[in-house]
């Protein structure tokens, strides 16, 4: 088909465009193209929402989304992004705080980081949040990037029979190897864990026994436990600068607040597993409620006055991410699925992914009023959806593990994303984006989930029923006895 000029042309100019079009090619002139007639596919529509910022695949950052944050450190409008860093391999991990896509300031850290958070701990002007972040048994505190506090965690009693076992060695009464056979013996059958102290001992070579022993039989047991999941919770007002508590999750199958100010604990849960991923709304001193996903495969759900889990969920795999979108709950599996419940357990949708999960956050667009799900899968897509309903995928050259959106530098909606081989991407939506359902792959219709009005049955129904039930008895075809 050829590109036909206006009609208004004289005739033999039409004719000299056609033959130009067609013995140009074989002379080796290429003509430019005419302007495209037909809209673009679906697919560029997709990635024309989003501006290709920065793409650095050596930018040495291996993390996850729960130690990702983006805050304003110093008031000055200028939104910075930190990150607590693992390390290549777990080793060195480190506090970044990158500027546009370079590093503003590296600080090392004495553990791996479990999560970021930053809040509010006071009305004073002027209004800068502090950094919090999770570390091993401890919280540090950083206000405009300096140590401000370090909160640690109360040690727990010691098992009294690991007590008494390093008793008798401290007086001599038994030697390593008995000791050693005595402390396994007590890992197999007491519920309370042993301390760090026995745990060390217990990997030991023969040889190294008794050197340890010598070392540390002085020494009284501490029993330890560590942070496995943060979060933040709005004090007493709901505004987005208001006083923030936080909320940690411990190994020890705890949940603990704390005071903003004072760094006490405020209230203590207890769950049936440990916690690795929280959602929280509410205010703590009005209402609150508190979702906890759980190693076992569960979430459990807490109010304001409640030491226990009031609701369970039970899901039929384990969670890889837990997003409160309004009032529902996001929880993704193992089995590359995401599944919305409500507060009450009540399961409203599932949705199968292409691939595994890797990691899940929240996509919030206020000017528009939009509240999606962000899930890196594995075969490089990070896909967004909209209650059940996809609006957008974004594909990366490597799997992304871990995501964070929001505001960075000048920008409101800016996309930061981290790969598994430590690369660093980042992608501004663009202020005419609008997300469109129906974007991506297309789903059951909406229709197939509502249910249908159905009249209730009259009295008149339920006797004519009845009637033609007795009347209807061995009345049907086939020989009678």
């Amino acid at each position: 088909m050829f590109y036909t000029p206006s009609s208004k042309l004289p005739t033999h100019l039409i004719l000299r465009n056609q033959l130009r079009q067609v013995f140009f090619p074989f002379l080796g002139i290429h003509l430019p193209r005419p302007p495209q007639l037909f809209p673009s596919s679906p697919s560029s529509e997709a990635s024309s929402k989003w501006l290709d910022a920065h793409y650095d695949p050596m930018a040495n950052i291996h993390t996850f989304s729960a130690c990702l944050q983006l805050a304003d450190l110093h008031g000055d409008g200028e939104y910075k992004l930190v990150v607590g860093d693992l390390g290549p391999g777990g080793q060195q991990p480190r506090l970044k705080v990158l500027k546009g896509p370079t590093v503003l300031s590296e600080s090392p850290l004495p553990a791996l980081p479990a999560a970021a958070a930053t809040f509010f701990m006071e009305q004073h002007e002027p209004r800068t949040p502090a950094l919090a972040l999770a570390s091993g048994p401890c919280v540090y505190v950083y206000k405009n990037l300096r140590p401000y506090f370090k909160f640690s965690l109360p040690q727990l009693p010691p098992n009294p029979l690991e007590q008494d076992l390093w008793n008798q060695a401290k007086e001599d009464r038994i030697d390593p190897l008995t000791l050693k056979e005595m402390l396994e013996g007590i890992r197999e059958k007491a519920e309370v864990p042993l301390s760090v102290q026995s745990l060390r001992f217990l990997q030991l070579e023969l040889s190294e026994m008794e050197a340890f022993v010598n070392q540390h039989k002085s020494k009284s047991i501490r029993r330890q436990t560590v942070i496995t999941t943060m979060t933040t919770l709005k004090k007493n007002l709901a505004d987005e600068d208001a006083v923030s508590c936080l909320v940690l999750g411990t190994e020890n199958k705890e949940l603990l607040v704390l005071d903003p100010e004072a760094f006490t604990v405020l209230a203590k849960m207890s769950l049936p597993s440990v916690p690795v991923f929280l959602e929280v709304s509410g205010q703590f001193d009005v209402e609150f409620r508190l979702a906890a996903a759980c190693r076992n495969g569960n979430i459990y759900m807490l109010r304001r006055d409640s030491k226990r889990p009031k609701y369970c969920i039970e899901l039929s795999a384990q969670p890889v991410g837990l997003v409160r979108v309004h009032k529902v709950l996001v929880v993704g599996s193992n089995q590359d699925s995401l599944h919305s419940f409500t507060h009450k357990g009540k399961r409203l949708w599932t949705v199968q992914m292409p691939a595994a999960i890797l990691t899940m956050n929240l996509l919030e667009q206020r000017s528009r009023g939009l509240q999606a799900v962000m899930a890196g899968l594995a075969n490089g897509e990070v896909r967004i959806y909209r209650d059940k309903a996809l609006l957008s995928i974004v594909r990366t050259p490597d799997a992304v593990t871990s995501l964070c959106f929001g505001r960075y530098g000048r920008e409101d909606h800016t996309l930061i994303m981290t790969t598994r081989g430590g690369g660093l991407i980042i992608k501004i939506l663009k202020r005419t984006a609008v997300f469109v359902e129906g974007g991506g792959e297309a789903g059951p219709p909406p229709a197939q989930a509502m249910k249908l009005n159905m009249p209730r049955k009259t009295r008149l129904y339920v006797d004519q029923t009845l009637r033609e039930r007795e009347a209807g008895t061995g009345s049907g075809p086939g020989p009678h006895l």
